[in-house]
């Protein structure tokens, strides 16, 4: 009898230490479910872009093809920065681009977590990361928009058009 005493005290234990693990996995999933509704940026305080994003199954994404610069004077020769522009005026173009795709597909620039940019050289061979950069900051990371996205920026050969000095791809969600 003493046995099955035991056995009983045992296993009311059990089914109380049960009850207690449910309670506590519940409260994670509340905790999980909470952080599903909210885009969570992990930034970088000393940098422009963040470390990273986390985007919660319950939002809608839009993606752009790789958008390049208009051509600003389509009555000069290929091959001169008056056609399309230096890298400076070329990343002006292309986020004004990216900025009306956007707008194109209901989003804005705010909705924007992810850049990849691609960045040739000019024709003295040298890649203009700072007027890349320069540009970006117009556009991220400032008191209109203060949202800083997660980037790739990387310098390539060249490009489709020799006289286009960068291309970008952008990822937005809301």
């Amino acid at each position: 009898m003493k046995n099955k005493g035991l056995f009983s005290l045992f296993v009311l234990l059990l089914a109380l230490n049960s009850c207690v693990l449910k309670t506590e996995d519940k409260a994670d999933v509340t905790s999980s479910e909470e952080l599903e509704t909210t885009i969570t940026r992990f930034d970088r305080p000393d940098a422009s872009i963040l470390k990273g994003v986390h985007i919660p199954s319950d939002k809608e994404y839009f993606y752009t093809s790789g958008l390049v610069a208009d051509v600003i004077n389509p009555n000069v020769e290929a091959g001169t920065y008056e056609r399309y522009g230096n890298t400076y005026q070329q990343s002006i173009s292309t986020l004004e681009k990216i900025k009306a795709t956007l707008k194109e597909a209901d989003f804005e620039m705010k909705d924007v977590f992810f850049l990849r940019v691609y960045l040739a050289p000019n024709q003295e061979g040298e890649v203009d990361w700072q007027a890349w950069f320069d540009a970006y900051g117009e556009y991220f990371n400032n008191d209109e928009n203060p949202n800083k996205v997660a980037r790739s920026t990387i310098a390539v050969y060249a490009l489709a058009n020799p006289d286009l000095l960068i291309e970008i791809e952008a990822v937005a969600a809301k």
